[in-house]
């Protein structure tokens, strides 16, 4: 399953879907929503979010083990270096390795202090960096203090997230290495909203890898993509979140649209989107598609 993906990763065309646990004990209405709409036949893989924005939800990789046992398709969970010490990681990473969840994907995590939990606490030991180093060592069969584990954990396979836009791209290229540096096979990036901003993080990557990296140890770029179809969250995006660039083009397009009414401006946000969607596909077909589970919105695009 996993050498599947990761191949299709290196060679073919690679979609993931994003979804989101909810704040709910139960996962399973969100399994039976993209069963119903079909989606397993439309991507190569799933994600799991782990407490995005530091706020409570249902376990990213009790949710990738029910995802992945319902469809038998790769699921990549997040584990967030927010939320957990080094016991803590290297545990879930044991446990999770038997039931064979075993794409992660390592995020330092949003802060704490923006958490829905009074006075919660960030740990923090380290960035996302420190997690794809623990991978490392369990994939040569000791935890990170290097003491040889009882029986060889199957193999990891690490993944981590980089911006999509910086105003002196050389920065970008330093945190796509680093990442490379540290393992991490693939490297998803922030939602990208223009063509150009796709070609330059593929121009990034290769001068990334060609810095740091052997033929076998190159990462692979990730276009995240993220569709608008509301004005007011182009606007957010654009102001409120660092690392992404929302073009000038998009928001006065949508602001337009606005005008006339709210399905106006959900087609013309869609129109945008799925435009994007498929001329990154046809320039780099690895994509990760975020749609905060809206999936007839990922139906309409991926189909």
């Amino acid at each position: 399953m996993f050498d599947e993906l990761i191949n299709k990763l290196k060679n073919d065309t690679y979609i993931t879907l994003e979804t989101t646990p909810g704040h709910s004990p139960v996962f399973t209405p969100t399994v039976d929503k993209i069963a119903e709409l079909e989606l397993d036949k439309l991507v190569d893989g799933f994600t799991t979010t782990d407490n995005p924005l530091a706020k409570l939800k249902y376990n990213a990789l009790f949710a990738a083990k029910i995802l992945q046992d319902r469809f038998n398709k790769p699921v990549i969970a997040t584990m967030s270096m927010r939320d957990r010490n080094k016991i803590a990681l290297q545990s879930d990473l044991l446990g999770a390795n038997e039931v064979d969840i075993r794409a992660i994907l390592a995020l330092t995590g949003d802060p704490a202090t923006i958490s829905d939990q009074p006075h919660a606490k960030g740990v923090f030991e380290g960035d996302s960096s420190l997690l794809l180093d623990i991978i490392s060592c369990f994939n040569s069969g000791i935890n990170y203090a290097g003491k040889p584990l009882t029986v060889k954990p199957k193999t990891l396979y690490p993944f981590a997230v980089v911006n999509s836009y910086a105003k002196n791209p050389k920065t970008l290229q330093k945190k796509i290495q680093k990442k490379i540096k540290h393992g991490a096979i693939g490297i998803i990036t922030q939602p990208v909203y223009d063509i150009e901003n796709a070609l330059q993080l593929l121009e990034l990557r290769d001068a990334a890898n060609a810095e740091c990296c052997s033929e076998d140890k190159k990462g692979e770029l990730i276009i995240g993509l993220f569709p608008i179809t509301k004005l007011r969250t182009a606007q957010f995006l654009s102001a409120h979140v660092p690392g992404i660039n929302v073009p000038g083009s998009w928001l006065e397009a949508l602001r337009e649209a606005n005008l006339e009414g709210a399905q106006e401006e959900y087609r013309v946000g869609f129109e945008l989107s799925k435009k994007l969607f498929d001329d990154v596909k046809k320039l780099h077909p690895k994509i990760h598609l975020m749609t905060a589970n809206q999936f007839q919105l990922a139906r309409d695009i991926l189909i």
